[in-house]
Order: C-alpha cells, then sequence, then structure tokens
C-alpha cells in the first residue's frame, strides 16, 4: 500500500489543488483531487493483463476547470452535494419555512446548484497506508451557500483495498435542519478501446424505478421493472431494447433492506474481462448512459461523445425532500449523515 500527495500549484479559493493517489499491492491507482474529491484515475490490471483507466477525465487538472468544459460540464467523477440530482422548481419547505434554490436545470435544481461540492476545494484532513491506502476530505458548507439552510460539515473517505475495493464513505453533521443527499458521479467504460458502452452488460437489483417528468423530475410514483426495458434484474446488455435516442437516465429503487450495505449492480465488458459490482447503503441506484456527454481532449485527447459511458449514482431518492413517502433526506441537529459506497473490480 502506498500513498503520493502531487501539488499541481493550482490556487482556487485560496486553497492549492493536489492530487492524492492510492496504491495497492495489485498495482492498482486510484488518483483523487481535493478539488471536488474527482476520481481522475482509476487504473485496474484487465484479463489480458494490460493496465487500463476505467474512468473518463482529462490528463491535465486545468482542463477539469477550462471554460469550454464548464459550458457543457458533465461533473465528471466529481462528488455530488448538497443535493444530488433534481429538486422539483428548486423549492422545498422545512417546518414550516419555504426556500428557494438556484433553478439550474430548467426550472429546476440540479446537484446543489451553480457551485455545488463538486466545485469546492475540500480539505485533505488524514492518509494512511495502513491496513489500506486511505485519504478522508472535508468540507465545511456554510448556512446560505447556495441558499442551503445550516452550517454542513462533510466528511468522505476513499479507501483502496488489495480485493480492489475503492470504499467511500460519507459522513456529515449540520447545526440546523437542512436537506442532503450525496453521491459520486463518476463515468465509468470497461472497455479497453473505449467507445459506446452500448455492449456492456449490466444487473441491477431493482423491481421498480422512479417516475419522472419531462424534465427527469421524480415525481414519487414507483414503476414495475417488469415487461419493461428497465429490467435489468437477470442482467442485459446495456443496448439492448432501450430507447436508442435516450438510453438511461433513470433512478432504480433497490431491492433491499433500507440502509443494509449490499450489491446495487454489476457490469461487465467482454474484451478487457472486467467487472464492476457497486455495493451501497443507500436505497436507489440511478443509472446515466451519458446522453448529454460533448467533452473535448479528454484522456489521451479523446473526445468524449454520449453513450460513451454509464455512471450509477448511489443516493436517496432524487427530490426525496419533497416527497415525504420516500426515505428521508432531511438531516437535523441531533443526527449524522452517513453511508457508504463500494466499487470492486473484478475479472
Amino acid at each position: 500500500m502506498k500513498i503520493k500527495q502531487i501539488h499541481t500549484g493550482k490556487i482556487i479559493d485560496e486553497k492549492e489543488v493536489i492530487a492524492v493517489e492510492l496504491y495497492n499491492d495489485k498495482g492498482t491507482l486510484v488518483s483523487i483531487y481535493n478539488y471536488g474529491t474527482i476520481i481522475s484515475k482509476f487504473i485496474v490490471q484487465n484479463a489480458k493483463g494490460e493496465m487500463q483507466d476505467i474512468v473518463l477525465g482529462f490528463d491535465h487538472f486545468d482542463q477539469y476547470v477550462n471554460d469550454e468544459y464548464l459550458a457543457n460540464y458533465p461533473y465528471l467523477g466529481a462528488i455530488i452535494g448538497r443535493y444530488a440530482n433534481r429538486i422539483k422548481n428548486g423549492k422545498f419547505n422545512i417546518d414550516g419555512v419555504d426556500y428557494q434554490l438556484a433553478k439550474t436545470n430548467g426550472e429546476d435544481c440540479l446537484h446543489g446548484g451553480f457551485k455545488g461540492f463538486d466545485k469546492k476545494v475540500w480539505d485533505i484532513v488524514s492518509t494512511s497506508e495502513e491496513p489500506n491506502a486511505s485519504v478522508t476530505f472535508q468540507y465545511f458548507s456554510l448556512d446560505g451557500e447556495e441558499n442551503f439552510p445550516g452550517d454542513l460539515a462533510v466528511q468522505l473517505t476513499f479507501e483502496l483495498t488489495n480485493n480492489n475495493e475503492l470504499i467511500l464513505t460519507y459522513q456529515a453533521d449540520t447545526d440546523e435542519a437542512t436537506p442532503i443527499n450525496l453521491t459520486h458521479h463518476s463515468y465509468f467504460n470497461l472497455s479497453p478501446t473505449l467507445g459506446q458502452v452500448t455492449e456492456h452488460l449490466h444487473q441491477m437489483n431493482a423491481s421498480n424505478y422512479l417516475e419522472q417528468d419531462s424534465n427527469y423530475v421524480v415525481t414519487g410514483k414507483l414503476i414495475p421493472v417488469e415487461g419493461t426495458y428497465h429490467d435489468f434484474r437477470k442482467g442485459k446488455i446495456i443496448g439492448q431494447n432501450w430507447n436508442a435516442e435516450e438510453g438511461y437516465d433513470q433512478t432504480y429503487v433497490l431491492d433491499k433492506t433500507y440502509g443494509e450495505l449490499t450489491l446495487a449492480s454489476k457490469t461487465s465488458e467482454a474484451n478487457s474481462g472486467l467487472t464492476l459490482s457497486i455495493y451501497t447503503t443507500e436505497p436507489v441506484a440511478h443509472l446515466y448512459t451519458a446522453k448529454y456527454l460533448n467533452v473535448k481532449n479528454g484522456k489521451g485527447n479523446q473526445d468524449y461523445k454520449e453513450f460513451d459511458a454509464f455512471c450509477v449514482e448511489t443516493q436517496h431518492h432524487p427530490n426525496g425532500i419533497n416527497l415525504p413517502q420516500f426515505p428521508s433526506t432531511l438531516l437535523r441537529p441531533d443526527e449524522v449523515y452517513s453511508q457508504v459506497t463500494i466499487y470492486k473490480v473484478g475479472t
């Protein structure tokens, strides 16, 4: 196990951007910037013995903050907060008080507002090489940031094991009741030659998905996957019987006991022989096949286009702050927010 810190020299909000590299004894490398806790590299050995990077991103940090990239911003590899996915009309009510967030996606608020946790420089709290390579980042979100109430303290630990598991452990507490729904937005492609993920084999342990309105906002209605192209319970090729124009941008309710750490999804690709299994304590997983991806000069100067990746965003129900029938996304001062998500790579 080994850890390296690489100083970029880039200063944002009076803090230096640093890349923390985690290595295990198998040669697996995960690199994470303290800016947005962006997972910029996830390099593993595939079934052919080749070292392969399974996440989309850039070769240089400056590319993550340039104007061209931000103009069609896909949140490559970043944490999402305070609130992942969409909040209807950017509105919610806590204890009789109305709050209005910025409308950043049509009439709705997407991924925490204009400057969410993905655009913040996090503090590096601690690192360790034993028993596993790990780093803990921390961010203090002040009362009123993006119009959310309460001072919120968030910690996120990344731990890389010798079983090629990347364990993400989130914790947060607040001094005032506030909505919280955190996730991570890595774009995965398990093929050694990239290209569209239509031939990836995907399995999701979900008997229901969430109805969405025309702007992808969850309405509160559950729809059975039985008899629809959303049925991934037994596993199928992503491009099989899908809507070829839309792909997937859908939240699935996992078949599980709330709070248990269980398998959410498993994805594999024939040419690399790689599998990605995702475990989580969260109740839902949002599958996104990158319809709106349009990134120039990614790693190796490759352009990233629609359907060139898949995301599995483990979280609470989107818009859940407005849907009391779903597990609560409200954090109060006497509570601790916590979740665990594991990305496990195998062959």
